[in-house]
């Protein structure tokens, strides 16, 4: 599934990933491939990306938290996120 994450100054990252877990704001949820169509808000929490491959461009590697080779957090204070047709959209703070 496509992950593409954007906050008010960039698009941070737009690539392939295997899961998702996001700090909704009634408790934080995963999605995962074919995952049904989802919108939500975000509130204060990480978001966890893993991926087989995590291309991220230089400038914005300081934004993201490395926990692993296939698992990065990117911190957020509130945010929407929207998934459908296997394409996630988080709109983040």
């Amino acid at each position: 599934m496509i992950l593409e994450i954007v906050s008010p100054e960039a698009t941070l990252f737009k690539g392939e990933v295997t899961s998702v877990s996001v700090p909704g704001i009634n408790g934080e949820f995963q999605m995962l491939n074919n995952h049904a169509p989802i919108v939500s808000l975000l509130g204060k929490g990480n978001v966890k990306i893993n991926a087989q491959n995590m291309n991220i461009e230089k400038e914005f590697v300081s934004k993201f938290n490395k926990v692993n080779e296939q698992t990065y957090w990117l911190p957020v204070s509130s945010g929407t996120i929207e998934m459908n047709e296997n394409k996630i959209i988080v709109l983040a703070d």
